[in-house]
């Protein structure tokens, strides 16, 4: 376990460089957070998720675990919006939290965790499930926030001149058209030229490092009054509901095989990741209570992930 805390403290003390620099009085904390979220919503994480996606092996893509994942994944999203709907929450608040419950940290802490598991064969299952990851989720939360939007506004309009510009959004969102993209450029076999590739590259380096400076930059200008309730609310569903399910699935409904199971499960018990917060600030709700979801799950998944690991690979 010495390994896995050598890979969690560098994420831990990413986002505290981010709080402190946040709470310097040499500029406006929430101009910066604001400018630094665009930049890696529109150039960073987009070059991240193109390259990965047009360089996997498809051949290699475990469909069984992609199904036994994302459909217990996408249940638990649906759920997450009736159940804060029927409490009264607006319903972009809604998805934001449905999101946050359901659309771990994949990349910074899932792809060391799994490969520290389970080696070479259970880091191909993890990042075939990374492959689609942003796709499905971040489609999913996009079509309902987007509907949500255009039913609150209340206006007469034809079902084809809601679901048109709703879908056109959601097709040039910034970080699902570069994973369709890389899908695309990947089936039709295309080549990353030499000085292209080196760039995105480079790009894709840098997402990681700059979404995670991200959150403690947030945490500084948002803060955590008001929201540590529905922050850990929120933990607690991603942290144990949430592979509670993929568990329930992998291991009993259609039984997969053992590596396979334990990787899926591992992926859906990961703590909230950074995407949520771009969400939920490229749409301007709930970044705060977002942010302390991101920072109280990643604490607590020091012990939960220690809990996890001796279950699944005794």
């Amino acid at each position: 376990m010495t390994a896995l805390a050598e890979k969690l403290l560098p994420i831990i003390l990413l986002a505290l460089a981010g709080y402190f620099f946040g709470r310097s009085k040499a500029f406006d904390s929430g101009q910066v957070t604001r400018g630094i979220s665009n930049v890696a919503f529109y150039l960073f994480v987009p070059a991240l998720l193109f390259r990965t996606t047009a360089r996997i092996d498809l051949a290699s893509l475990q469909f069984g675990a992609l199904a036994v994942f994302f459909v217990p994944t996408a249940l638990l999203m649906m759920l997450v919006v009736v159940f804060e709907r029927r409490r009264q929450v607006a319903a972009d608040i809604a998805v934001v939290r449905a999101l946050s419950v359901t659309f771990g940290n994949t990349v910074q802490i899932g792809i060391p965790v799994v490969f520290a598991a389970f080696g070479e064969a259970g880091l191909a299952i993890h990042a075939a499930i990374i492959a689609v990851h942003g796709l499905v989720m971040l489609t999913t939360a996009t079509v309902m926030i987007e509907w949500a939007r255009r039913d609150q506004s209340k206006t007469a309009e034809s079902i084809a001149a809601v679901l048109l510009p709703m879908f056109k959004q959601t097709l040039i969102h910034p970080v699902i058209l570069p994973v369709v993209a890389g899908f695309l450029w990947n089936m039709l076999k295309l080549p990353l030229a030499g000085p292209v590739d080196a760039t995105l590259v480079i790009l894709a380096q840098a997402a990681v490092p700059l979404c995670l400076v991200l959150i403690g930059l947030s945490m500084a200008h948002y803060g955590v009054e008001g929201v540590v309730k529905p922050a850990l609310a929120q933990s607690a569903v991603k942290l144990i509901v949430h592979p509670m399910l993929v568990a329930i699935v992998a291991y009993w409904l259609v039984p997969l095989e053992p590596t396979v199971a334990a990787v899926t499960v591992l992926c859906a018990a990961l703590p909230v990741g950074a995407n949520p917060l771009l969400f939920a600030q490229r749409y301007n709700v709930a970044e705060r209570e977002t942010t302390a979801a991101i920072v109280i799950s990643t604490v607590a998944y020091g012990g939960t992930v220690i809990a996890l690991l001796a279950i699944l690979t005794r």
